[in-house]
């Protein structure tokens, strides 16, 4: 198990300890936020921060991100609406989602946004009908081997359509560059490298047809600290300045880099009470234990058992036995963790707290707003 950063911080310790807030909910740590953007900032310090909003979009902890210095990226006009709120420059604003209403570009351009991303002829049509000064940002599919929330099935193009759509955004008179996700949760260290290649290649055939790509966005796919071991930030860094010398060593306008689970994780504990433990026959050495959090609360990344959370109960220590957890719905869905060898405490009952570690990231915006008349997944900051 990783036993990186395993406890709390202390001031989400006190807050536990002291609070009676109703469960499940998160509660997240915003000097750690802060910690982890100035560790990254030093790991790679030729890129812009361009913080993944949709990993935890609340309010206090935009504001301190953009009090640092960060810029934002952004999925919804929505998104947008939240880091104007906090004061970010919308220049600083990366409209990264490549599926976007024709409605929300024109709002986007209308609050200053000038940067989008794209991986479709239909999608630069519209930016050259309603944002003909966009930056574009054409974004190459990874195959996302090594990503434990690989992101290869919906996005991105082929390197012989970015190539084409670069020449196009020039020819429209657009600055243009090239983006690409190696998956979120990436524990190779070596996928940057490789898709680089890729990028170099398709940049000078752009060049030689004309275009200008000026910028280049490495995307996400830093990790947060689960069960699985996953490499330092510091090692992730010199991976990527490594390929970024090879395959670019005259630079480029710019670097960016869109962190959300690193930056988000690792701050934040989400509470839970457990609401049953059972067992489906007495000769069953498996027990159930359903959490009053599931898969339709915050803990959708456990769909397919691809992010394994690290657990704490107030029995660690004591004897164990192999459990499947699942959520609280009426939803054969609803279960967490079945093939994945979990052990808890056999002392383990109703009215316990699970407390679900590095779950500042992708849970409440996960959480539904009402399936089975259960509430939102609740949010405190510290």
């Amino acid at each position: 198990m990783n036993t990186r950063h395993l406890l709390p911080s202390a001031k989400i310790a006190e807050f536990l300890a002291t609070t009676d807030a109703p469960t499940p909910f998160v509660v997240i740590d915003v000097d750690l936020v802060e910690q982890r953007y100035r560790e990254l900032v030093t790991a790679i310090p030729s890129a812009n921060v361009y913080y993944a909003v949709k990993a935890n979009p609340g309010l206090p902890l935009l504001e301190r991100l953009a009090a640092l210095g960060s810029a934002f990226d952004v999925a919804s006009p929505a998104e947008i609406d939240r880091c104007l709120t906090v004061g970010a420059d919308p220049a600083l604003i990366s409209y990264g989602n490549t599926i976007k209403k024709r409605r929300d570009i024109e709002y986007a351009v209308s609050c200053g946004v000038s940067r989008f991303t794209i991986d479709a002829q239909p999608e630069l049509d519209k930016l050259i009908d309603v944002a003909p000064a966009a930056s574009v940002c054409v974004r190459l599919r990874h195959e996302c081997g090594g990503a434990d929330w690989p992101l290869s099935r919906k996005f991105g193009c082929d390197a012989p359509d970015v190539e084409r759509l670069l020449v196009a955004a020039s020819e429209a008179g657009m600055q243009s560059g090239v983006s690409f996700h190696v998956g979120s949760q990436q524990r190779d260290l070596g996928a940057w490298d490789e898709t680089l290649e890729v990028v170099a290649h398709i940049v000078g055939r752009a060049r030689d047809r004309g275009a200008m790509p000026s910028f280049l966005n490495l995307g996400g796919g830093f990790p947060g600290t689960y069960l699985e071991d996953a490499p330092p930030i510091h090692a992730y860094g010199g991976a990527v300045r490594d390929a970024l010398a090879l395959w670019f060593p005259e630079g480029l306008d710019e670097i960016m880099i869109e962190p959300g689970r690193y930056l988000a994780a690792d701050a934040g504990v989400l509470r839970s009470e457990v609401v049953l433990v059972s067992r489906r026959s007495p000769e069953d050495d498996v027990r159930w234990v359903y959490l009053d959090c599931g898969k339709f609360h915050g803990l959708a990344e456990t769909m397919d058992e691809a992010i394994r959370y690290r657990l704490r109960t107030p029995h660690d220590g004591t004897p164990t036995g192999q459990v499947a957890l699942a959520g609280p719905t009426c939803d054969s869905a609803d279960v967490l963790y079945e093939k994945t060898a979990y052990e808890l405490p056999l002392a383990l009952a109703e009215g316990d707290m699970v407390d679900i570690l590095s779950a500042g990231a992708y849970t409440t915006t996960y959480s539904s707003v009402g399936f089975n008349g259960f509430p939102p997944l609740d949010e405190h900051f510290v």
